[in-house]
């Protein structure tokens, strides 16, 4: 099919609402590492990896021998029986989990993953009520789309009852507006309040990203998550971190990005770089949350012999290379290249935050407007001159740079040359500020 034939299949027989990014579609043909390929053979140097999800690069040689030595051995097990390569991911990811975090349940993607997660704390802690945060994304089922805090991806006007949305770390745009470290963390005190007046007066848990992803890479103060883990605690939650996004060494230094901020979870949940892009996710829980969840419960696919040995190769993967710490050591050159883009660029940049290779990007004016017309016009401008970056924040204003693990320092220079000739044309072309 040519690119025209493409579009209108597309058009024909796929819901309207699964969005695009582009004015007009990007039809992806290949990859290879840190490369994706278009249907008219156009190169793009790939700083999205599908959404965080292609960690250590595209068709990757050592995952994809795993997936094709599975492959022709055992395609699939439901998990009413046990096969071997189930029982290897679950034991490899129990090893890298933080605390005594060691039982898995595996489900196929970031949404099924919390919906255990929630699921297993309210059973655990025999209350409903659970506190998310404004501008978080879960998932797009019903139950964490109610748990989002972000209008933009409730479709239908999703709501389920029993969630509760506290104020998020968003120093660039304080809440209470305040300034960081002058805030007193009011941000993160208030959840006290929030549970004293909008719930019953004990909760069943917490959900948070430590980097919220569609937020825009919201990045909290380290002192944030201690404050709202013992407050969570004192009203008798249990604490869940959404790991979707900032697991898998994503932020550098660590495995997991809520070990940023030297707290302990109850349960994660991850997905996307666990499997270097074969459908996975997974609910990482202790023992206690784990066997309180009884009675019957299968998985059809989650946790089959194929993806359980795709995500056995990309964890050893990151191991043996050192690719967490690759992760730190280009996340601040990718840092220092956005900061001075934002000197040169400091009527359009308002913020530049993120851990490791989470990088965000906000464009606002002086007076902190937000400005999606420019946001918008330096995506395309980026695709025409090669780089794929994502867009993100409730103002559509935020562009995100998630590069893979194995990014070098010229993949970087190169990202950087690029964001520069773009971001002067997007100047140049968008609207009067």
């Amino acid at each position: 099919m040519n690119r025209e034939e493409i579009i209108e299949a597309g058009k024909k027989h796929l819901f309207p609402a699964i969005t695009t990014m582009y004015e007009s579609p990007l039809i992806l043909a290949s990859g290879k590492d840190r490369r994706l390929w278009d249907i008219e053979g156009r190169e793009y140097l790939d700083f999205f990896g599908g959404i965080l999800t292609v960690s250590i690069g595209n068709c990757d040689e050592e995952v994809t021998e795993a997936i094709i030595e599975q492959a022709r051995t055992l395609q699939h097990c439901p998990t009413i029986y046990r096969n071997e390569a189930l029982v290897r991911f679950a034991a490899k990811l129990a090893s890298i989990a933080p605390g005594g975090l060691e039982k898995c349940f595996f489900t196929n993607s970031g949404t099924e993953a919390n919906e255990t997660a929630i699921l297993a704390v309210r059973i655990a802690s025999g209350r409903q009520e659970i506190i998310t945060l404004r501008h978080s994304y879960h998932g797009r089922s019903t139950m964490t789309m109610a748990a989002t805090g972000d209008a933009g991806w409730k479709i239908g006007g999703a709501e389920s009852p029993g969630f509760r949305r506290a104020h998020n770390a968003y120093c660039y745009r304080c809440p209470f507006g305040a300034s960081y470290p002058g805030c007193d963390l009011r941000c993160a005190k208030d959840v006290e309040d929030l549970i004293r007046t909008d719930t019953c007066g004990s909760i069943a848990g917490f959900i948070a990203e430590p980097m919220q992803g569609v937020g825009g890479f919201i990045t909290p103060p380290k002192e944030y998550f201690p404050i709202v883990y013992d407050i969570v605690k004192k009203y008798g939650g249990l604490c869940i971190s959404d790991e979707v996004q900032a697991g898998f060494g994503r932020t550098g230094t660590h495995w997991w990005g809520i070990d940023h901020y030297d707290v302990t979870p109850d349960v994660i949940t991850c997905a996307k770089g666990i499997a270097n892009g074969t459908p996975c996710g997974a609910t990482v829980a202790t023992d206690q949350v784990a066997c309180a969840v009884t009675g019957k419960s299968i998985s059809t696919f989650g946790g089959n012999p194929v993806t359980s040995a795709a995500a056995t190769a990309t964890i050893e993967r990151i191991e043996r290379d050192k690719l967490i710490n690759n992760a730190s050591r280009m996340g601040l050159r990718l840092r220092e290249g956005l900061e001075a883009l934002k000197e040169k660029y400091s009527d359009v940049i308002g913020d530049i935050r993120g851990i490791g290779l989470m990088q965000a990007i906000e464009l606002a004016g002086k007076k902190k407007e937000p400005l999606p017309e420019i946001t918008a016009r330096l995506l395309e401008c980026t695709r025409e001159n090669g780089l794929l970056i994502g867009k993100a924040g409730v103002y559509n204003n935020v562009i995100r740079l998630a590069p893979q693990l194995t990014v070098d320092k010229n993949d970087i220079g190169e990202a950087l040359d690029i964001l520069d000739r773009s971001f002067s044309k997007a100047v140049a072309e968008g609207p009067n500020l």
